[in-house]
């Protein structure tokens, strides 16, 4: 059997909207693949609000440059290519990141 963990998320804050207020957070929310909860919560303490498909491009990105990498070193006549490719992911990283923020 599982055991059952507590929630460390257990404080509660309200907030009241209006209407238009509350369905624009919620189709911001939508559109970063995010609950309502998330979202509001990431805004509201400064953090980046990236959607878990923008999460899921940046982590096949480091995945790639891992094994951009791995072909560099193992191949040292090609090493050049691989090392234009491996700066062209972590720019690709960091516009991605930089546009989450």
């Amino acid at each position: 059997m599982f055991k059952k963990v507590a929630n460390p998320k257990s404080a509660r804050f309200y907030v009241r909207f209006k209407p238009d207020e509350k369905t624009l957070l919620s189709e911001q929310a939508k559109k970063a693949g995010l609950t309502m909860s998330e979202f509001v919560r990431k805004r509201a303490l400064g953090m980046p609000v990236r959607g878990r498909d923008m999460e899921k491009a940046i982590n096949e990105l480091r995945r790639l440059g891992g094994l951009q990498k791995l072909l560099a070193l193992q191949s040292p006549t090609d090493g050049k290519l691989y090392q234009g490719l491996l700066k062209d992911i972590v720019a690709a990283i960091g516009k991605l990141e930089k546009e989450g923020a």
